[in-house]
């Protein structure tokens, strides 16, 4: 019942932003003002917000348990179209890495002490694709909104987007990165556990956020821009709730990946700083009640490719509002 109303929330939303889209689009399109495309590249640092790492205290997904040693570099490229000046609908691609370590929490005698003794890690390449509204607001207090010379616009942007993951992490047996969906690592599949489905490592997710765009000629603009993706996944980072019998890998598994599954499904017992304590079936591995998350801050460089107007006899000697 879950699966199926988070299946319906996922379509309602892209139903209604490609409905939105149509409708400004054409709303441009009828307007005196000239439309155009626009394209370029991103590229910046992004970070993980789930389960494993985080700092003191109880766990959460934003900005309070950032691991800024963890940032890794995301890059992509992107293509709008703008009917008018103040909105625009962005098809974009990134790839980038993200990932989590418990071993990098500092304790401080809090709730982040069961992370700790926790002892898992992770990484992930990530590949994306996002279909996103821009509005441009302050637009409408500009004098002549068409005059974009060393023009500074902020903005905010929502859409829907699809990624693709693949969680893996290190075996302490030997310190060889393993893949973990595959493991099952949470009896996801079990006969045990009919609740815990196989993830798959293709999702969706919801992307918001806010920039600011400065103009430094007619057609080439540089955005600086935070985005925020909320996911429909809580095992980006193959962790999400409870410890398992080990016993039941070697009922579903072949040998070998029976015993690696035991080892990446339960490392307290590995953790040098905290060998005495262990976690057992039945105990909290995760937050199930938490989706994982991840976050982008971006420089963005974009060239307008044209428009429907001639903007090369527009007097750039006028005194708009400028922001």
């Amino acid at each position: 019942m879950k699966q199926n109303l988070r299946s319906s929330v996922w379509k309602c939303c892209a139903i209604t932003l490609l409905f939105c889209s149509n409708y400004f689009i054409s709303f441009g399109q009828n307007s005196e003002s000239s439309s155009f495309f626009e394209a370029g590249i991103t590229v910046g640092p992004s970070n993980f917000l789930g389960d494993l790492g985080g700092r003191m205290g109880r766990g959460t997904t934003f900005l309070k348990d950032n691991n800024i040693p963890l940032t890794k570099l995301m890059v992509g490229g992107f293509l709008a179209y703008q009917p008018n000046e103040w909105f625009a609908v962005r098809l974009a691609g990134s790839l980038g890495t993200l990932e989590g370590d418990d071993a990098i929490i500092k304790e401080k005698g809090g709730l982040e002490e069961a992370r700790k003794v926790r002892n898992s890690n992770f990484r992930s390449k990530l590949a994306e694709g996002l279909l996103m509204a821009e509005i441009y607001p302050t637009v409408f207090l500009e004098y002549d909104q068409t005059d974009i010379f060393h023009k500074l616009r902020p903005y905010v942007a929502i859409g829907v987007g699809v990624f693709h993951f693949n969680p893996q992490g290190t075996d302490p047996l030997n310190g060889q990165w393993v893949n973990l969906n595959t493991l099952h690592t949470e009896g996801q599949g079990f006969a045990e556990y009919p609740d815990r489905k196989d993830y798959k490592l293709t999702q969706m997710n919801i992307p918001m956020g806010f920039g600011v765009k400065y103009f430094l000629s007619e057609t080439v603009n540089l955005s600086l821009e935070i985005i925020h993706r909320k996911t429909s996944t809580d095992y980006i980072d193959d962790v999400s709730t409870t410890y398992i019998d080990p016993a039941l890998f070697y009922n579903y598994l072949p040998l070998p990946q029976a015993q690696l599954a035991e080892r990446m499904a339960n490392k307290t017992g590995t953790n040098p700083s905290a060998a005495t304590s262990v976690y057992f079936p039945g105990d909290k591995r995760g937050t199930p009640t938490q989706n994982d998350a991840y976050y982008s801050a971006q420089f963005k460089l974009g060239i307008r490719l044209g428009g429907s107007s001639d903007r090369s006899f527009r007097n750039s000697t006028s005194c708009p509002i400028r922001f």
